[in-house]
């Protein structure tokens, strides 16, 4: 049913699958039952808000990092977020105060600008600080949060003694699609840096990057860490906040070929999407994305010597020269028109999509388990032109 439905799309696609979803949250909600802690979705990496209402079946709170992201928690997820940015303005504080049951400040400065006002208005939120542990075993530079002069939190030797009387929990984020061996290790560092001001807390959040949905993650050990630490510090109520972990493997970007062109023995699939506008961190991070019905070739150099299937370097629709990617094998010459589909397209891609060159979004869609394709939202000139108001 489901190769029928891709095989009918014809217009660049994200496409969610509802059953795929469905999988990874029951692994969440389930790890959250048996440990004890709270697991919350973080918006930085997945904020298609029309299936929300499956989410809510499943967990109660989200995480913001800016204005527009709190007001998305509390307008259309039904609940305040917890909010942290690594630095709030005065002309949105207030608007973010409003939606945020937790703020989490990134600097002591932050805080004391910001706490009074805050409380002000809204008694209730509950104050935290992110805090930098000096750890990470984030290997890519570009993501890792606790990098040596990282923008990210306060480190121990510059915490006061004594907290204000106001601050209820610490925010620490290390990980990015880490298993539950870094987090077991990273926490010992943690707790070595920052178990002296425990006792004057309320909560924890051990931030995102925890990957427990991935086919070879450790979930026992997961829930056994957490375990051992609510052992340790009881009152400590813990929050987990992944983004890739909710939406990992539920759906892929489909595409279609334009054109193949030829230079210097390389073959070049041109497609209607592009690697810089709608598939970011294919450039940033750089990974090599997995092609439905083909297979990377890591060690290929076009020479007379030729591969027994034909070779493509993917190439995206934009005019940025290094909008390309390579080399796939496919087990047929590729023709104009037919698809080629990149799998596990849904986490951090249709939240950073730009309108780069006025290429526009590939449309948004949710396949239901019963087997219906329920197009979301398709995007149109305006919608490129509005951006230029």
């Amino acid at each position: 049913m489901k190769k029928d439905i891709y095989s009918g799309i014809h217009r660049p696609m994200y496409v969610m699958e509802e059953e795929l979803l469905r999988r990874n949250l029951t692994t969440i909600s389930n790890v959250a039952k048996e440990s004890g802690v709270e697991i919350i979705l973080a918006f930085k990496a997945f904020a298609l808000w029309k299936s929300f209402p499956i989410f809510r079946e499943y967990i109660s709170a989200t995480t913001a990092s800016s204005l527009s992201e709190a007001r998305l928690a509390a307008e259309e997820f039904g609940a305040p977020a917890h909010t942290y940015s690594p630095a709030y303005t005065d002309d949105e504080i207030d608007d973010i105060v409003r939606c945020s049951s937790h703020l989490t400040f990134n600097s002591l400065t932050q805080y004391e600008r910001f706490c009074r006002r805050a409380k002000a208005q809204k008694p209730e939120l509950s104050l935290g600080l992110r805090v930098n542990p000096e750890y990470s075993e984030v290997e890519t530079e570009l993501y890792n949060p606790c990098a040596p002069g990282t923008r990210f939190g306060i480190s121990a030797d510059r915490m006061p003694k004594q907290l204000p009387a106001d601050m209820e929990g610490f925010h620490c984020h290390c990980h990015c699609e880490s298993g539950a061996d870094v987090f077991e290790r990273t926490l010992a560092h943690i707790e070595k840096k920052f178990s002296l001001w425990f006792p004057q807390l309320k909560w924890i959040n051990f931030g995102g990057g925890h990957l427990m949905t991935r086919k070879d993650y450790d979930i026992p050990l997961l829930i056994f860490i957490l375990k051992e630490f609510k052992k340790r510090y009881p009152w400590l109520h813990v929050i987990l906040e992944p983004g890739s972990a909710f939406a990992w493997q539920t759906g892929p970007l489909v595409s279609q070929v334009v054109d193949v062109v030829e230079d210097k023995g390389i073959k070049t699939a041109i497609l209607n999407v592009s690697f810089t506008c709608h598939m970011p961190d294919c450039l940033e991070m750089p990974y090599t994305p997995s092609v439905r019905g083909a297979r990377i070739v890591t060690d290929w150099v076009p020479t007379a010597e030729r591969s027994l299937f034909p070779v493509y370097r993917l190439g995206g629709n934009s005019c940025l020269s290094g909008d390309y990617m390579g080399y796939w094998e496919f087990d047929h010459e590729l023709q104009v028109g037919e698809n080629v589909i990149f799998e596990d397209m849904i986490h951090y891609t249709t939240v950073k999509t730009n309108m780069f060159n006025g290429i526009m979004h590939p449309s948004l869609a949710l396949l239901h388990e019963n087997g219906e394709l329920e197009v979301l939202r398709q995007y149109t000139y305006e919608d490129y032109k509005n951006r230029m108001d």
